[in-house]
């Protein structure tokens, strides 16, 4: 999708469902990672993170749109434009926008992370970390005894 056709998107989404005209930008941002757009506050453009169109498709980027543009058009009249603002929620509940975007397919593989099984070398009781700890410095809270690294790595 090229920068016009998304512009051209974003204009359709608007009228659509707000029924308002959608007079700036629409871009793509490659810098986004974590989120799947954002409205510029002071400039009133939109900045949308193209891994989700690539990832989901169409149908995600509309939704992301729509939410995007709940913060617009509320800001522009004057309107709670927050997440947590009434207004703001009311609006996505009126167009079905999503108050938040799934997460990527490899934002969700990032998520499981290595825990750290520790055990006690004297009364046998099990720590579980998610940071490693320095077993020559730490002891067991309950009886002081020595702390062992086990092998057993599962949440």
């Amino acid at each position: 999708m090229e920068q016009s056709d998304l512009q051209r998107l974003v204009e359709r989404v608007s009228l659509q469902f707000f029924q308002k005209p959608f007079k700036h930008t629409a871009t793509f941002n490659p810098r986004l990672r974590t989120t799947g757009g954002r409205y510029m506050l002071q400039t009133h453009n939109i900045e949308l993170n193209k891994k989700y169109y690539e990832a989901f498709g169409e149908e995600e980027l509309i939704a992301i749109i729509k939410h995007e543009l709940c913060h617009y058009h509320l800001h522009l009249e004057g309107k709670g434009y927050r997440h947590r603002d009434k207004d703001f929620r009311d609006l996505l509940r009126q167009v079905q926008a999503p108050r938040y975007c799934r997460p990527l397919p490899q934002q969700a593989r990032q998520r499981t992370k290595k825990v750290y099984v520790y055990v006690c070398s004297d009364c046998g009781i099990k720590y579980r970390r998610k940071k490693r700890v320095n077993t020559d410095k730490y002891v067991c809270g309950r009886c002081h005894g020595k702390l062992m690294l086990d092998d057993e790595k599962d949440k």
